[in-house]
């Protein structure tokens, strides 16, 4: 069974070889935050868990306007991730002063890391079905990091194109006191969620991991 990967995202990308499962990477091209205000501007304010699935289900069903894929038969995979901080959602920093006043504001504290999960069965280019889940990871951030660590952190680039601005597999590890749930919906995806969603389409885990 095919899978594929509507993500530019490395860290999901190794989450899902870890697992066994070697997709085709296809990235969507996405205007997160106008989609998310047009979404909000209508229906009201995206609970966590509602925002992350909007933006994975349209990362997902993207990948059909950009490419029809004919003659298809299998899975794409739809993913976004975010940081619940007093209430906001924070995504990606994108700029340095961005990530330092996020470090700034989050170190000694604790976050949920949601992320969005959609699953596509497509048939000849056709959505046949399609299912999504959302986690949540609560994760504490060290109350002892200093403003000169934290400006190192964000001088090595890391931070700035990951959701919350750290990683739990690289520099940022440093940095995390406790994690409480699932680690890989904090790198970037739930692996255990996505073998749910793929059973709930009627996809045998171990046809996608050969």
């Amino acid at each position: 069974m095919q899978l594929i990967l509507a993500s530019a995202s490395p860290a999901r990308l190794a989450l899902l070889r870890q697992a066994g499962i070697e997709p085709t990477v296809a990235p969507t091209d996405l205007d997160e935050e106008l989609l998310v205000a047009a979404h909000e501007a209508e229906h009201g304010p995206l609970a966590p868990a509602d925002f992350v699935l909007l933006l994975a289900r349209a990362k997902a069903e993207a990948l059909l306007d950009q490419d029809p894929l004919t003659g298809f038969d299998g899975l794409v995979l739809g993913g976004d991730s975010a940081l619940e901080l007093d209430g906001a959602m924070l995504g990606k920093p994108h700029t340095p002063e961005r990530a330092r006043e996020r470090w700034l504001a989050q170190r000694g504290r604790s976050a949920t890391l949601h992320s969005g999960h959609w699953l596509l069965r497509v048939r000849d280019g056709r959505i046949d079905d399609s299912a999504g889940l959302a986690t949540a990871t609560h994760l504490d951030f060290s109350p002892d990091i200093d403003d000169a660590e934290i400006d190192a952190y964000v001088a090595s680039g890391e931070p700035l194109e990951v959701a919350g601005a750290f990683t739990i597999d690289g520099r940022g590890a440093a940095f995390i006191d406790r994690i409480d749930g699932d680690p890989s919906t904090v790198i970037g995806m739930s692996i255990p969620a996505v073998r749910r969603l793929a059973r709930e389409l009627g996809v045998a885990w171990p046809t996608l991991t050969g």
